[in-house]
């Protein structure tokens, strides 16, 4: 019997939070099959399991320690990957990471030649994956020895390119001579009545002797450098592939390129021990070589343009400035950015960026954001108004204390998500990935079966058999199959982050162009969501100052925006506030507190009547002010109702505008509201909205984008605040305003960094024209691998003019994805915004 392997690991567990906890993790874990010992600390927070790896995986151990209600600590690493050349190169390197202990899941992307490598933190170490990954035959970026990530990508980039431009040369230095004496040799023999030694006396002259035997042994000359030195690269490749048992597109090259090759070679040393009669007497030198040639060109074109598709991060990483100056006790001094902590205060001079996140503390100027925001006119800062690092400082002196640095900064964490977006994989890529998987192996199989149909069936003889299935070999591209979607992706989410719009990942970004309708929160979306008292009525013997300094004590507790507004009109006519007992907040509907001994009940009409509050003598301003479209707010005290305040929010400038690009693009728009009716329908009414859902408590926000999707269309949901979170989750698409709240962010699919609506109908266009050119681009893949692979093994296509074919099908691919970078997204211009509208950008803390 063989002996069983034991293996042990520690797991970290988290969401333990008693010693029950660690018994009933380590009871889950003891009791699984393969499981010898399981024990788990609470303290240290760790499982120490020993296991049979045979029989269970680290994957499966996780996956029951979820199953009890825990979860285990995990960690994400981008490792930038060098010599990937196809869709099979892809999945070689995702097999190869997958192969190490701890590692939970592996997302490698062709166009940024970046994995996405998910593991447990103590189990798996970057330099395993990185031995996984060489001994696969590829290689890691050392980011080690840059000061910066990007550099030492671009770098690598830079290398690679200048590599291809090396052998590009070298290629076209033997390839074009050598293309160029085989025509003439041709014309020449054409010229002279024959195409063939056979029949003809031994040559009796040197040029003779030259124009019938000596031309195939320059030719050999002329494409061994091109075969061994710039080919080198197919075969490294081939080779790599054959190690991990699989075959990739310079498997296919290879085979092509070498079957001319090395048959030329056996027809020469035919001619020189006189067998021509046995192996023929044409060398197809010239094909070798020119197919290695415009493949490498096809490949340099390839690598210029994949790095003009990630421009729009690189521009991204470019804005961070590196130096900061610092104000320490009255000094100015220039330091690294690095440095930073939060609470540095530092000046920022007219004509600079800003160094980091933070608040004005002195000075006033305008910042262009446009970079971060896609705002085309400067905010105005002042003292309070919040900055967002690599910001410009337009005009005045600012004088900002740092708030968030590092990682942490609005930059920092929009690159984040823009990376993991582009990262990751969209649903539509899965025809694309199934076909690379099988692609390969079809092609060479369809190449054997064209060298035997045309040698059993079609009777032309071995060359020419062998130089159809060479065709067949090289007009195969899978190259443009595995760049189809990934390059549209990284172009589109790069574009969308010059423009404000931030998608998770792309499934969000292909999803949006999906929407068919598109539910809007009222409070801080469609209006400015900073309410303002506009109208006190107090009833019933009560004064309105009274009224007033008693509603605004009891909602000083409160952070709801209608409270906010109440406080700071008391505040603002001078009035003295009490401190608030026995206050008790009920979600969406009012307030309860004691001020001065006197209790108090504040909220909507609705909530009211529902406390047994009389309304009748308020019942004709609750209807005027409801009719106006403001907010109504009762305040009764000790049970009898004492007066009535309106409060109203305007409308941001372009939401009218957002309204009708999104009804003009075929999406339906409803808005989503806790107020009454006739408040919902005054909002709606001002900026165009058919459709109101009002009435809305904060917890019914997601039963109601449930209601839309019961319609049977795709709903996407825009909120802002806190409240909106669980119907940004439940909508198909949810998008959060870059105004608001990071747990709202959280839980959405885009987000707006500017918080300008308009930008709703740009992410939904910016979504069609991806998808669009993400659709092209699988077409074109398809169709030219559809149509030409049969043509080639019809016969119609010579190996040379295959290669062409191929060496730019999959630059078309990303040509066609790059187009993007110039089409005209949402042709609304963005509005002027002013600090008034008190715009802050907030994006998730852990994206």
């Amino acid at each position: 019997m063989a002996e069983t392997t034991v293996k042990q690991i520690e797991l970290p567990i988290t969401g333990m939070t008693c010693a029950n906890c660690a018994r009933t993790v380590e009871r889950t874990l003891s009791k699984t099959d393969g499981v010898e010992s399981a024990v788990v600390n609470f303290a240290s927070e760790k499982a120490s399991v020993s296991y049979d790896p045979d029989h269970i995986s680290t994957g499966d151990l996780i996956g029951r320690v979820k199953n009890a209600g825990y979860d285990v600590a995990t960690a994400t690493l981008e490792l930038p990957i060098t010599g990937m050349t196809c869709a099979s190169c892809v999945r070689n390197v995702e097999r190869a990471l997958s192969k190490p202990e701890g590692i939970l899941e592996v997302n490698v992307n062709l166009a940024t030649e970046k994995a996405l490598v998910t593991y447990v933190p103590g189990l798996a170490r970057r330099p395993d994956m990185i031995k996984a990954v060489e001994a696969a035959g590829y290689g890691v970026v050392d980011l080690s020895q840059a000061a910066q990530p990007e550099d030492a990508e671009r770098a690598a980039r830079e290398a690679e390119i200048q590599r291809q431009e090396r052998l590009l040369r070298l290629g076209i230095l033997f390839s074009l001579p050598l293309f160029l004496m085989s025509m003439g040799r041709d014309l020449v023999m054409v010229s002279l009545g024959g195409h063939a030694m056979a029949g003809m006396a031994q040559p009796e002259t040197p040029f003779a002797w030259l124009l019938w035997q000596g031309w195939p042994f320059i030719f050999g000359l002329l494409a061994t450098p091109v075969q061994f030195i710039v080919g080198r690269q197919y075969m490294v490749g081939t080779w790599k592939a054959l190690k991990n048992g699989t075959a990739n597109m310079d498997t296919l090259i290879a085979l092509g390129s070498s079957a001319a090759y090395f048959y030329s070679i056996a027809v020469l040393i035919g001619i020189v021990l006189g067998a021509q009669a046995v192996i023929g007497d044409h060398v197809y030198f010239e094909t070798s070589a020119v197919i290695i040639t415009l493949i490498t060109l096809g490949k340099l074109l390839e690598a210029r343009a994949k790095g003009r598709a990630s421009e729009a991060i690189k521009k991204l990483m470019g804005l961070a400035p590196r130096t900061a100056t610092l104000l320490r006790d009255g000094q100015e001094q220039d330091v690294a950015v690095d440095s930073l902590t939060p609470g540095d205060v530092l000046v920022v001079k007219p004509g600079e960026r800003i160094p980091t996140d933070g608040v004005v503390i002195e000075g006033r100027s305008a910042v262009d954001e446009s970079m971060l925001t896609g705002e085309s006119l400067p905010v105005n800062k002042s003292a309070g108004s919040n900055v967002i690092g690599a910001t410009v400082n337009k005009q005045g002196r600012l004088v900002v204390e740092a708030t968030h640095v590092g990682a942490e900064t609005a930059l920092a964490q929009i690159i984040r998500l823009v990376e993991q977006a582009q990262g990751s994989k969209a649903p539509i890529q899965r025809l694309a990935d199934q076909v690379s998987g099988v692609f390969v192996p079809v092609v060479l199989g369809l190449a054997a079966l064209t060298f035997l149909g045309w040698l059993l069936i079609g009777q032309v003889g071995f060359v020419q058999s062998m130089v159809h299935a060479i065709a067949v070999l090289v007009i195969a591209c899978p190259c443009a199959l595995g760049l189809a979607t990934p390059t549209a992706i990284m172009v589109g989410t790069g574009r969308g982050a010059e423009m404000g719009i931030l998608f998770k990942n792309s499934e969000s970004l292909e999803n949006a162009h999906r929407i068919e309708v598109i539910a809007l929160d009222k409070t801080g979306t469609i209006t400015r969501g900073e309410p303002a008292v506009t109208r006190i009525v107090a009833v019933n013997g009560t004064d309105e100052k009274d009224l007033l300094r008693l509603t605004a004590s009891a909602e000083r507790a409160s952070e709801h925006p209608l409270a906010s507004a109440i406080v700071a009109e008391a505040q603002a006519r001078g009035l003295s506030l009490s401190q608030p007992t026995d206050f008790e907040a009920d979600s969406g509907r009012g307030v309860r507190a004691e001020i001065d001994g006197k209790q108090l009940i504040i909220g909507s009409p609705r909530h009211a009547r529902e406390q047994q509050i009389d309304l009748s003598a308020v019942e004709p301003q609750i209807d005027s002010l409801q009719a106006a479209g403001q907010t109504v707010v009762i305040t009764a005290v000790n049970g009898v109702a004492a007066g009535i305040l309106g409060i109203a929010d305007t409308v941001k400038e372009g939401s009218a505008q957002a309204v009708a690009d999104l009804r003009a693009a075929g999406v339906e728009v409803v808005m989503i509201t806790g107020d009454n009716a006739r408040t919902a329908q005054a909002i709606a009414q001002e900026v165009g909205i058919e459709r109101t859902m009002a009435d809305v408590l904060p917890d019914q926000k997601a039963d109601a984008v449930r209601k839309l999707q019961a319609e049977g269309k795709r709903t996407a949901m825009v909120g802002d605040g806190i409240n909106d979170a669980p119907a940004l989750a439940q909508a198909d698409v949810g998008i959060a305003i870059g105004t608001g709240t990071d747990i709202a962010m959280e839980a959405s699919d885009v987000t707006l960094v500017s918080g300008d609506l308009r930008g709703v109908a740009r992410a939904v266009a910016l979504s069609r024209a991806t998808m669009r050119t993400i659709r092209q681009n699988l077409f074109w893949a398809l169709i030219y691998n559809v149509i030409l692979i049969p043509v080639a093994m019809l016969g119609l296509l010579v190996p040379m003019l295959a290669a062409g074919a191929m060496a730019f099908s999959s630059v078309f691919v990303v040509t066609n994805s790059l187009r993007l970078r110039g089409k005209s997204i949402g042709g609304a211009k963005f509005a002027v915004k002013d600090e008034s509208q008190k715009t802050t950008t907030s994006v998730p803390q852990s994206a």
